[in-house]
């Protein structure tokens, strides 16, 4: 039952994670990562070393009013190492609009990370992605596209 215990809060963890990326929540997602956490997103292509340094290629890539995302992680599998390490595998699907750059961008991926607990709190010290596929489409393409709900929306 401890195993399981940790199971689930490593995935809250992770929840937690995709939750704030999306709403923008940067003080909260700072609470994810240990304080040397490393990243490799895009297949190493933006690759962070430190949770400032994380955290300012996060801020600087998506908090504008008009960048909206959707990141979906499924199919968990964590094994835990040692009482307070533990890796995880994630299924990852991503759905980015971004009107300031005139796009849409879509893809799935598999997260591979790594998992600390310290004074008792699971944080993550290494998350990186490897994309299955990826694509990217002009909002020109889509002419009568019109955002009517969500955090950018012009006719909500």
């Amino acid at each position: 039952m401890d195993d399981l215990r940790e199971i689930e809060a490593i995935k809250r963890l992770k929840y937690k994670y995709m939750r704030c990326l999306d709403q923008k929540r940067w003080a909260e997602m700072a609470e994810c990562f240990t304080e040397d956490a490393r990243t490799s997103y895009g297949d190493g292509k933006y690759a962070f070393a430190g949770r400032d340094a994380i955290l300012r290629f996060l801020t600087d890539a998506m908090d504008r009013p008009s960048f909206l995302s959707s990141h979906r992680v499924h199919h968990p599998e964590i094994q835990l190492e040692s009482v307070d390490t533990a890796r995880g595998t994630w299924a990852l699907e991503d759905f980015v609009l971004d009107p300031e750059r005139g796009l849409i961008i879509q893809g799935a991926a598999f997260y591979s990370d790594e998992y600390v607990k310290r004074d008792g709190v699971w944080r993550i010290r290494f998350t990186g992605y490897t994309r299955t596929f990826e694509y990217v489409e002009p909002l020109s393409g889509r002419p009568g596209l019109r955002l009517t709900a969500g955090y950018g929306a012009v006719d909500a």
